[in-house]
Formats: structure tokens, C-alpha cells, sequence
């Protein structure tokens, strides 16, 4: 269970990773939910894989550590906060810019594409 545990935490990381080395804006904000994703199951990892542990003291020889569900706890609030701050951050660059890519600038070769409708630049 533990191999299989790590390896998933392992795939979620590289794949963050890799969606944060991309060129435009939307696999970025990917990436970092990704990343966070994989640190809140290594945070609770900490806390060690057990089956059957009960959530009360008292109640049985083997209880559950509460710190690292706590952490988990509050890193999916944050997580979601700078998911959020990230989507409109994007959206206003994108808005800014006309072009969602990270540094704002189309790469050279590339076609020039027309404004869409949506677009706030005329």
C-alpha cells in the first residue's frame, strides 16, 4: 500500500512539474492545483498509513493522528484560495494582453491569431 501511495504522490509532482513548465496560463494554474494536490496526500502521509484507527482516545489501542489531517485540512483551504487568485489573475492577463501565454508574448513562427469577440481589445 505504501508503494502504491508514494508512487501516486510521485506522478502527481512530476505531473505538476511538467504542467508548470508550459507556455500558457491554464496548464500552469493546473500544474500548481496538482502540485498541491500531491503535497496534501504527502502531508497526510505523515501521520502513517493505518487501517482501523479510531478517531477518539480511549477507544481502542490504535487511534489516528489528528495533526497531519488538521494540516491537510487547512492546506486545501489555502490551495483553493491561490487556485482562485491564480484563474483571475490569468483571466485579467489574458484580458490585458490578448494572449494567454505566461510572459505575454506569442512564441516567433507562430501565426498571428485575429481578436476574438470575447476579447476586451478591439
Amino acid at each position: 500500500m505504501e508503494l502504491l501511495y508514494s508512487l501516486c504522490v510521485g506522478v502527481m509532482t512530476f505531473s505538476g512539474v511538467f504542467l508548470c513548465l508550459r507556455g500558457r496560463t491554464f496548464p500552469v494554474v493546473m500544474g500548481l492545483m496538482m502540485l498541491g494536490y500531491a503535497v496534501n496526500l504527502f502531508l497526510f502521509s505523515t501521520g502513517r498509513l493505518s487501517l482501523d484507527g479510531a478517531a477518539i482516545l480511549g477507544k481502542s489501542e490504535a487511534y489516528a493522528d489528528p495533526l497531519p489531517q488538521a494540516l491537510v485540512l487547512t492546506a486545501i483551504v489555502i490551495g483553493f484560495a491561490m487556485t482562485a487568485f491564480a484563474v483571475i489573475l490569468s483571466m485579467r492577463a489574458r484580458a490585458d494582453l490578448g494572449n494567454d501565454f505566461v510572459d505575454g508574448k506569442e512564441p516567433p513562427g507562430r501565426p498571428k491569431q485575429s481578436v476574438s469577440r470575447w476579447s476586451t481589445k478591439q
